[in-house]
């Protein structure tokens, strides 16, 4: 899904931030109970790899069921560690982007949810979740009426084609590759390295446009996938008329139901509500406030006893990505009055400590460090098991063809690390080999983080330098192939329920690019064979070739040590009311927001 950032990580979503698809039970409720029971946590989580259902014009029609006793008015006021990684949608394949993507900007179909943390793909600025043909190779959508952007130019099939063919250009290098891929194969910028804006254009075969409301995608092979991939953020509509290429990360267009009115880099945002976006043309978002005021670079403690307090502005707050600090967390669950203003959820993210390969070769190192981590240290920070459970391999219980028992390094058993192994593993490695340099956020978390990784490595006899990477910037400065680091904690969660969303984007030789997603630079002839044959299997025939590059992968190539999986635990001010945990972004839903009296 995306990389996850509160992260931690890149969701991702995603959701990733995406959006990732974590159905539950804990969503369900605006405050909800939290299981400190983490079998039973993962049970509930597992209720989301269930399919999602592909909406009709019916399930698509506008405008948004209205929620019982929302008003109108009010600011949000938003709080956040790390200032928002990036504003262009093309760019967007982080949480935190995604969460404010959810408010600025429209995608041909986009994710909804209902009260009961079911999931389905509708149109969004199409009138449906899209109609296949030729057995699922071809792909048709048709524009909805009365759709502008916020300077109020009407949505075309012109701006769809724009957006699909910048997302080939070079300078969009952090988003996903899904749709470009699929139409134009692994080297797809070769197929349109101007991203379109001189005159050449993707060919009609490939991408039709036959009139100002009809879309026509063609595929080599049948892309069953395609609606809930467009509903990613990073394939929202940028219009044709106002792209300014690199500069519109600073100031997009918005087609959603808030535009931006102030953008500070690392210390503000402002939005207010877009007149030009029109309710009835919307099946999913509300307008219910006047705008959210985003504050950067207050920590998560901070943050915390603020909302505990509920004083003033504080009252209509809310932690973005972010959740409960740690060390505050009884603080919460002991006060009802304060607990009841939570939102919480077992995330799709796995948690692990990448390897970048380019620098770190011996796979003796590899197989040490995965087994000295200390996992149970870090979810310590975190939260304990409000902040997260021990991770023993690459799926998450969320996703489909989740292996419990599989635990090729005792995780389970030695949470805390298995120091001995790791030794005797290390005992004829020279000491050349023996030092790494750790990247981690500036955040606190970050800070937690790197105690515990220093503390758990030099027990075996390794060395750490630890650098820290400023975390609006931490996946863009991992993502770079030259990168002067050996390990970095990264997270990942499926973009829907597909382990091919989590194998694909990170393991396949082709993301092995600068901003790819594929941190360890994995480049295995096995591994890209394994996926190549999974993509082309029904479901449940893919099953078993996803579980057999699992198993490789972290048994022969160790690209990364698995350390925890994410659970999402936040506040809101006591003024803010339809407050509930997204199945979609695993976080709090934006969508549905508004300041009560």
């Amino acid at each position: 899904m995306m990389s996850q950032r509160a992260r931690t990580a890149r969701a991702v979503v995603i959701a990733f931030a995406a959006g990732s698809l974590v159905l539950t039970a804990c969503s369900k409720n605006e405050g909800g109970k939290s299981n400190t029971d983490s079998k039973k946590d993962q049970k509930e989580a597992a209720v989301q790899s269930k399919a999602v259902t592909y909406g009709d014009e019916t399930a698509s029609a506008g405008p948004a069921k209205e929620l019982a006793g929302a008003k109108s008015g009010g600011t949000i006021t938003v709080y956040q560690e790390a200032g928002i990684s990036h504003l262009d949608p093309g760019q967007i394949y982080v949480s935190d982007a995604g969460q404010v993507a959810n408010l600025l900007f429209r995608r041909l179909t986009q994710f909804s949810e209902d009260d009961k943390g079911n999931v389905s793909v509708v149109g969004d600025l199409a009138t449906d979740s899209g109609k296949s043909s030729d057995g699922g190779k071809t792909w048709t959508y048709t524009l909805r009426d009365g759709v502008k952007d916020q300077n109020g130019n009407a949505i075309t099939s012109a701006d769809v084609r724009h957006t699909i063919e910048r997302l080939y250009a070079k300078f969009i290098f952090d988003g996903p590759t899904y749709l470009q891929s699929w139409l134009s194969g692994p080297d797809y910028r070769k197929a349109l390295p101007d991203g379109g804006f001189g005159s050449k254009h993707l060919p009609d075969s490939v991408l039709d446009t036959p009139d100002d409301k009809t879309v026509v995608l063609h595929f080599d092979s049948p892309r069953p996938d395609l609606p809930q991939t467009l509903a990613m953020a990073g394939y929202a509509i940028v219009p044709k008329k106002t792209d300014t290429k690199e500069k519109y990360d600073k100031a997009p267009v918005a087609t959603g139901p808030y535009k931006i009115a102030e953008n500070k880099a690392g210390k503000s945002v402002k939005l207010v509500k877009n007149t030009n976006w029109d309710a009835k043309t919307d099946p999913v978002r509300h307008q219910y406030v006047d705008g959210f005021d985003f504050q950067f670079g207050v920590t998560e403690s901070t943050q915390t006893k603020r909302l505990i307090a509920d004083q003033g502005s504080n009252k209509t707050a809310i932690q973005f990505t972010g959740g409960v600090e740690a060390t505050q967390i009884q603080d919460v669950v002991s006060n009802p009055e304060v607990n009841k203003r939570t939102v919480k959820g077992y995330q799709p993210y796995v948690m692990q400590l990448s390897f970048n390969l380019d620098r770190v070769k011996d796979k003796k190192v590899r197989e040490a460090v995965t087994y000295a981590v200390n996992s149970k240290s870090l979810i310590a920070g975190e939260g304990g098991v409000y902040g997260g459970d021990v991770a023993p391999n690459y799926f998450a219980p969320t996703l489909p063809g989740y292996e419990e028992k599989y635990d090729p390094y005792g995780r389970l058993k030695t949470p805390q690390g298995n120091i001995a192994k790791a030794k005797e593993i290390l005992k004829d490695v020279p000491d050349s080999e023996k030092t790494l340099v750790f990247a981690y956020g500036s955040t606190e978390a970050g800070q937690k983080r790197k105690v515990a990784i220093e503390d758990a490595l030099s027990k075996v006899g390794l060395k750490v330098v630890a650098k820290e990477i400023d975390s609006a910037s931490y996946y863009e400065q991992i993502g770079k192939l030259s990168n002067p680091y050996d390990i970095y904690i990264t997270g990942w969660g499926q973009d829907w329920p597909s382990p091919g969303t989590v194998i694909t984007p990170i393991y396949d030789g082709s993301q092995v690019t600068d901003g790819g997603s594929n941190y360890a630079h994995v480049k295995d002839p096995k591994v890209d064979a394994l996926i190549k044959k999974a993509l082309t299997q029904e479901p449940t025939e893919a099953a078993a070739t996803w579980k057999e590059a699992q198993h490789y992968l972290l048994e022969n190539v160790i690209p990364a040590a698995p350390l925890w999986y994410t659970k999402s635990f936040q506040l809101f001010g006591s003024q803010v009311g339809g407050a509930r945990y997204s199945s979609v972004s695993s976080l709090i839903d934006m969508t549905r927001l508004y300041v009560k009296p």
